[in-house]
């Protein structure tokens, strides 16, 4: 999402609190748009979107990351809440999963986390993705990196930044308890694996 006034850009990294960043940036930023013409829709990348629009350049850009850990058990939970809705009779989440080849994917492929993990981690490519890709263009990244374990202390120095105080509503937020609990080690060495660039980059551990 980019705004012309304020010259801002938002890079949305999936399952980083970027839905309640999102209505954030609606309610006080009169015209805010979604970048449109990119690859990946609103999970495209910083180096998509430049690419697509040279005149985002110069705009002050922000995203947010996640232990990659407790990223992936929210991600499955969340895949998991909409096939419960649809198993209770809601029709427009069953269409919803029908058209998401991601979701019916998961579904067909992955029946639990582990699979998820050891399984999906392979099928599907957002899913091995790091954080980081999302959010740099060659060396350079996005001005400003919050973190999902921080949101409110986070997106508030970004409202300081916009000229607004947030009131944040988290939304599409995934619960569960500690992730710890969900892995096995070789789940935990998986992610581990996967995800070297970004514990590197942001300094984030299993425990």
């Amino acid at each position: 999402m980019a705004s012309e006034a304020q010259r801002v850009l938002f890079v949305h990294v999936q399952k980083t609190g970027g839905q309640s960043i999102e209505h954030l940036l609606r309610r006080h930023v009169p015209d805010v748009r979604k970048v449109t013409g990119l690859p990946g829709a609103k999970h495209a990348t910083y180096a998509d979107a430049l690419r697509a629009h040279p005149e985002l350049t110069d705009h002050w850009s922000f995203g947010f990351v996640r232990n990659p850990w407790a990223r992936l058990w929210s991600w499955y939970q969340m895949i998991e809440r909409r096939k419960a809705a649809a198993d209770r009779g809601n029709t427009w989440v069953a269409t919803r999963i029908e058209r998401n080849d991601f979701w019916a994917g998961v579904l067909e492929h992955c029946p639990d986390f582990e699979s998820f993990v050891m399984d999906g981690t392979e099928r599907f490519d957002r899913l091995r993705r790091p954080q980081l890709d999302y959010l740099r263009d060659g060396e350079r990244r996005v001005d400003f990196i919050g973190r999902t374990e921080t949101l409110s202390d986070d997106i508030a120095r970004v409202g300081e930044r916009l000229g607004f105080e947030p009131e944040l509503d988290q939304r599409n937020a995934g619960g569960g308890g500690d992730f710890r609990a969900h892995f096995t080690p070789a789940m935990r060495q998986r992610v581990a694996d996967l995800f070297e660039t970004d514990l590197r980059a942001f300094g984030y551990a299993f425990d």
